[in-house]
């Protein structure tokens, strides 16, 4: 196996590079990441779990040296959602040109990585085995560590890693809302007995307090999206169009209902609700044709769709945006207030919507809980908080065979 030197330009060759979009090309805040010579521990982290193909280089699971993301969002588009199998060979197309990024804007070599991360699950489990097979790779090749990851412990760690290189850290025990296009969750974690103290980069322990009977928020998302001719993906262009309705909205859907575990979540709900609701508005049918043929135009920003959107429209993703942020708000931060929990969290590509971290932090100043988001880039999902969560493992003697395999639903205990 011959393995590419990052300090060696013509290695990094080797065809064209195509993802739709690279974040933190110049680093995470926007300067070339520093070369950092002193004894630490660097793990290159990968993450595959979905349609994304990210790398990143983590410093003492604190220190982001590098992180590149190539999105799919181009390639799924056209159907509305991930396709499993397209997404797959976009891994596979991806993944070298990825790691070699990141191994560039760190400025080392495959032989300076430390250990290798690499998402395990849950996820799609074509996509999975692309990143888990190359870390394992690599590994092997290299003869260092190989750890890995369940990705919505990744989530969890991504608000840590936010919050470290800001010097502060999340008071545990929390409660920690992940909420994402695949996973709407809520989990009780805290720093086990024998761990040095509170603030040590140590392994955490999880209970599953809650999570979604149906849809996940971002998939309701994007079905409302698609139901309404408002694109892929559904999140951001809801999220910006209902800032558009104003405050004379008249529109509103009730809290949804759940018999038993009352931090459980459901969205199917509000999703048929607004099925119905168009169906009911026949009106609403000629625009929602002319915003079908914007989209083929490729017309996809909000304000090329916004004159093609009625005030019933816009009243309509207001309303359903509200039902669903108003949902998580309510039902996260009455999980803290029974468990006593010291803080909140909320990780995963949800958590960048801009009126849910409005919602949060009100109620946060209200309550007096503090409430942790990672900034949006972290958010969504990337390598870093991968290469994050693996650093407690690293420290704890956690390794990885060549019998590691990919599993679709793997559960985070």
């Amino acid at each position: 196996m011959v393995l590419p030197d990052a300090k060696n330009p013509a290695d990094l060759g080797g065809g064209c590079v195509r993802p739709v979009c690279y974040h933190n090309q110049e680093g995470p805040h926007g300067q070339s990441a520093p070369r950092d010579t002193a004894l630490s521990t660097r793990i290159l982290g990968i993450e595959s779990s979905c349609d994304e193909t990210a790398a990143a280089v983590v410093s003492d699971g604190s220190q982001i040296l590098s992180s590149i993301v190539a999105s799919q969002v181009v390639t799924h588009r056209k159907y509305g959602g991930v396709v499993p199998e397209l997404a797959s060979r976009e891994h596979l197309r991806q993944i070298v040109p990825v790691v070699r990024q990141a191994l560039a804007q760190a400025r080392l070599t495959l032989r300076e990585i430390d250990a290798f991360a690499a998402t395990r699950g849950p996820g799609l489990v074509g996509s999975l085995l692309v990143g888990l097979t190359y870390a394992k790779t690599l590994a092997f090749a290299l003869e260092k560590p190989l750890i890995p990851v369940n990705h919505l412990e990744g989530h969890v760690h991504a608000v840590f890693l936010e919050a470290r290189q800001k010097g502060c850290e999340p008071a545990l025990p929390a409660v920690c809302l992940i909420v994402s296009g695949g996973h709407t969750v809520l989990y009780w974690l805290e720093r086990p007995a024998h761990a040095a103290s509170a603030s040590a980069c140590g392994e955490l322990s999880y209970r599953c307090l809650g999570q979604t009977r149906d849809d996940a928020a971002g998939e309701a998302y994007d079905k409302v999206a698609k139901l309404l001719a408002l694109g892929y993906p559904g999140g951001p262009i809801i999220d910006q169009l209902a800032k558009q309705a104003g405050d004379g909205h008249v529109l509103s859907f009730g809290d949804t209902k759940i018999r038993g575990n009352p931090f459980d979540f459901s969205f199917s709900g509000i999703k048929t609700a607004v099925l119905y609701f168009v169906r009911e508005h026949a009106e609403l049918a000629p625009e929602i044709r002319a915003r079908q043929e914007a989209l083929a135009r490729g017309m996809r920003q909000a304000e090329q769709l916004k004159p093609l959107c009625s005030k019933m429209t816009l009243d309509l993703v207001r309303a359903f945006q509200d039902a669903v942020v108003r949902d998580l708000v309510e039902r996260t931060f009455a999980a803290g207030e029974e468990t006593g929990a010291a803080s909140i969290l909320v990780s995963g590509g949800v958590a960048a919507n801009s009126e849910l971290r409005r919602q949060f932090e009100h109620r946060a100043r209200e309550c007096g809980l503090e409430t942790f988001f990672p900034s949006r880039a972290l958010s969504t999902d990337n390598a870093a908080m991968i290469a994050a969560a693996a650093y407690p493992k690293f420290l704890a003697g956690i390794r990885a065979g060549d019998s590691l395999d990919a599993e679709a639903s793997l559960p985070l205990a």
